[in-house]
């Protein structure tokens, strides 16, 4: 009854409509960094260049982007200190925590899908290198 319910159900989130709520949650935080810039903002708050050294392996546009979309989304608060030079800094909102435990999931996730299919684990990372899981 419940999953007839659900079928039903139509969510509208930037003029699209999702039958699914995974289809809606991976539309607000399946873009490529997303979920990783999240997972890094529920450590630390973080100033743009911090990010930037942590996703070296994408450009400033791409993870402006992505921020920008966070922000747009209530997940991430984007606080400007009015100095010179200019400080940004980037923070989880009350909402942006609600994902911690969903990140948690997929993280404890990944490992045992790496243990099943004999892939890297923290045990085998290279130093400096973070796998862990956030503590709740």
């Amino acid at each position: 009854m419940q999953q007839n319910q659900a079928a039903a159900e139509v969510m509208v989130y930037r003029e699209k409509a999702y039958k699914c709520g995974i289809d809606l949650t991976l539309a607000v935080v399946g873009g490529k960094w997303k979920a990783s810039i999240l997972w890094h903002l529920a450590l630390e708050t973080m100033r743009f260049s911090d990010l930037q050294r942590q996703f070296s392996d994408t450009t400033r546009k791409m993870l402006t982007q992505q921020l920008r979309e966070l922000e747009a989304d209530g997940l991430v608060h984007r606080e400007v200190y009015p100095q010179v030079p200019p400080k940004v800094e980037y923070s989880l909102t009350k909402k942006g925590t609600t994902i911690i435990p969903i990140l948690n999931q997929m993280c404890e996730w990944a490992r045992g899908y790496l243990q099943d299919h004999d892939g890297i684990t923290s045990d085998k990372a290279s130093p400096g290198t973070v796998y862990s899981c956030l503590e709740e």
